[in-house]
């Protein structure tokens, strides 16, 4: 099991622990990428989502480094991409993601998209060929609505589901699903691209704590039963305020607000996204 400082707010998820709060680099390229890793490991971070597509890998890697963190006390998450499912081509890939990330294994290696030109039970066979020689700790999931989880579920031992979620999109089937399963719902866009910024009800809530709606949104999230989030942030003042969300509660009250907001404003949804409702 990971050593990782519980003080951070854990999940233990199929016996193993994971910062509820992680730092997503998505659209963080170049030294960018490097500087950005870096200062959010030395304000605290210790769970870190990268991707093959983000290409930015050898830059977080470098990142990794820089930081001077033990390694064993770091969650590090990438995605292999939909056009690499193929059980050879997976297997160059996530090879070649170690590399460029600079470290010997990956705590947790996610299939970035559903792909149906390829078969789901040869693709997974492969993640867990890599888990069984310990170049990954875990595998995974994003994107999986939940009827094509539970196929994959079926197939493997599923440790997270990475999906868009925000206080303007939420999944009580795969929410349902991850507490019953015992796996994490990782939330990407947990600001629903900066928008939970200009929402009256977070707006209010926050004044009420002292607080930025954006810090609102994360902890309604991570109050969640498995839930993480992966906030990106490109400044040091963001990252900063990102991280700083847990001296605070939400009253049942606000927490009901929250829910009631409407939860129909998917951000991310290109043309080869899977069926969302089923």
């Amino acid at each position: 099991m990971n050593t990782i400082d519980t003080s951070m707010r854990a999940l233990e998820i199929q016996g193993t622990t994971v910062p509820k709060l992680g730092f997503g680099t998505w659209q963080i390229e170049g030294p960018e990428a490097e500087e950005a890793v870096r200062d959010a490991l030395e304000i605290g971070y210790r769970h870190i989502d990268t991707a093959r597509a983000y290409d930015n890998e050898e830059e977080v890697g470098r990142g990794l480094a820089a930081a001077g963190v033990e390694r064993s006390e770091i969650f590090l998450t990438t995605k292999i991409w939909r056009e690499e499912y193929e059980p050879p081509t997976l297997r160059a890939a996530a090879e070649d993601s170690l590399a460029k990330l600079g470290t010997d294994y990956l705590d947790l290696l996610l299939l970035h998209w559903p792909n149906e030109d390829v078969d789901l039970d040869a693709t997974l066979g492969a993640l867990v060929q890599l888990r069984d020689e310990r170049l990954i700790r875990h595998l995974g999931v994003s994107n999986f609505p939940s009827a094509l989880l539970r196929e994959a579920l079926d197939v493997a031992p599923i440790f997270a589901d990475q999906v868009e979620f925000h206080p303007f999109l939420s999944t009580p089937p795969l929410l349902e699903l991850a507490v019953e399963k015992d796996f994490m719902l990782t939330a990407y866009s947990p600001l629903a691209t900066g928008k939970v910024l200009e929402d009256d009800t977070l707006i209010e809530i926050a004044e009420a704590h002292g607080k930025k709606p954006g810090q609102v949104a994360l902890r309604w999230l991570l109050d969640q039963p498995n839930v993480a989030a992966i906030p990106k942030a490109s400044s040091h003042e963001r990252r900063l305020e990102n991280f700083d969300v847990f001296d605070f509660d939400l009253t049942d009250e606000q927490r009901s607000r929250i829910d009631a907001l409407p939860k129909d404003r998917r951000e991310i949804d290109p043309g080869f996204a899977p069926d969302w409702d089923v």
